[in-house]
Parts: C-alpha cells; sequence; structure tokens
C-alpha cells in the first residue's frame, strides 16, 4: 500500500502500511506485521489510497509501542530483521528485554527468533571503542524479537532484543 523509512536512534525501519480501519493501522515494519492504534482516524479525504485499500491478510502479531521513544512516529513499532519469524509461543517483542550496557555498533547476531538461549550465552557482540564486547542472555527463554541488525549502532539502554 504505502511504504515509509524512518530510522529512530540509529535503527533503519521500512514500513508498510497494509489496512486501515478507523483508528486500527496494520503494518509491517521491516517485514514483521503489527496492528496500532493510532491516536485519531486517518481523514479519508485527505489520504484516499491508505482509507479506500483492505487488506485480506490476518495480523499475526500485536506489539505496544511503549518502550519506544515520545519523538517516534506513530507508524514504527519495535521490529525483528526481514527473516525473522514470530513464533506462536510467544507474541513478539514479550519478554525480558535485553539492553545495551554501552554505546556501539552491533558486529555479530549469534541468534534469531525463535532460538532457544540460556543464561550466559553470548546473544549479540557489540563492539565500542574498538574493543569487541560479548552481550550474554540475562534470562534462559525463547529469543521473541530481535530489534537490531549488524551494522547497527546503538546507545546505551537501547532493546536490542526480548527474551521471552
Amino acid at each position: 500500500m504505502k511504504t515509509y523509512k524512518y530510522k529512530v536512534q540509529g535503527v533503519d525501519y521500512e514500513v508498510e502500511i497494509t489496512d486501515v480501519e478507523g483508528n486500527i493501522a496494520t503494518v509491517n515494519v521491516n517485514g514483521i506485521p503489527f496492528e496500532i492504534e493510532m491516536q485519531k482516524p486517518i481523514n479519508a479525504a485527505k489520504h484516499p489510497e491508505l482509507a479506500a485499500t483492505r487488506a485480506s491478510a490476518a495480523v499475526v502479531a500485536a506489539a505496544p509501542v511503549a518502550e519506544e521513544p515520545a519523538e517516534k512516529p506513530q507508524t514504527a513499532a519495535p521490529a525483528a530483521p526481514a527473516a525473522a519469524k514470530p513464533q506462536p509461543a510467544a507474541p513478539a517483542g514479550a519478554g525480558t528485554s535485553l539492553k545495551a550496557p554501552l554505546p556501539g555498533t552491533i558486529n555479530a547476531i549469534n541468534v534469531k527468533v525463535g532460538d532457544t538461549v540460556a543464561v550466559g550465552q553470548v546473544v549479540i557482540v557489540l563492539e565500542a571503542m574498538k574493543m569487541q564486547n560479548n552481550i550474554e542472555a540475562e534470562t534462559a527463554g525463547t529469543v521473541t524479537s530481535i530489534l537490531v541488525n549488524q551494522g547497527d549502532t546503538v546507545m546505551e539502554g537501547a532493546v536490542l532484543m526480548t527474551i521471552g
């Protein structure tokens, strides 16, 4: 339908609006479907291309946008890489957040959505000041979402992934 590209805290997001009904929009963020609630409905007179088309595909995952900064556009939501698939055991993004302990660049992501991880398992390699830092899983469980891609620059405290 309509595709937008956003960069939030150094992370690129490609958001495709697939369906809008009232103030509920179905969007794909980096290939992962989300159902979001907008503050007010889209004006059909101003945006006929968004209000006229109805998608027939069902939404696979619904995720709140609670952890994102206030300045983030309404249609952007946390997302996993396009190759990742939500698992039926837990909704995308459900679980404990794994945050960046310091600012740096993502050099490697050693897991994918749906992988089971153990406490202490290295899940991400973060380069900071020419040093490779192994980011370990703080809880055991299943990876429910990965919010970064290899090469992304992240700030301290940025959510890298969730483990449910």
